[in-house]
């Protein structure tokens, strides 16, 4: 699963991008790869199956394995987008830790089941991120 949030921090989410295409585009090089050495195997022992018919149990277990590969390489992720809705003005506060009254960056704040966690670099303590009312 992938999870794109919708920040301005495009720059973090441009890098994991690539390094996420980069890991699947080597396991397709390398599933692709075991499909071949499967079926190819599975093609020579369904043909020594004439002389023995255990082979054919072998063939047919290199077959379904390399259609078990072939399966997991092609299933697409799955991508969520979460997008912020504001309901009026907004203007910035300073993010304190509830513990230690220390500032927090906005860098570590993490959305966990789509609720925003941010975790203080000084107490070490991780507290949820709630819109305080309006009146």
């Amino acid at each position: 699963m992938k999870v794109v949030v919708e920040f301005s921090q495009l720059g973090k989410i441009q890098l994991s991008e690539l390094v996420f295409y980069m890991i699947v585009n080597v396991k397709t090089v390398i599933g692709s790869i075991a499909i071949a050495v499967l079926f190819f195997f599975g093609i020579v022992f369904a043909l020594a199956s004439v002389y023995e018919f255990t082979r054919l149990i072998v063939a047919a277990l290199l077959f379904v394995v390399g259609f078990g590969i072939a399966y997991y390489i092609t299933k697409k992720p799955k991508t969520i987008v979460q997008k912020l809705e504001l309901s009026g003005q907004m203007k910035a506060v300073a993010l304190k830790c509830p513990n230690c009254s220390a500032s927090v960056d906005a860098s570590e704040i993490k959305i966990v089941s789509g609720v925003p966690y941010a975790t203080c670099p000084y107490c070490g303590q991780t507290f949820e991120i709630a819109e305080e009312p309006k009146w």
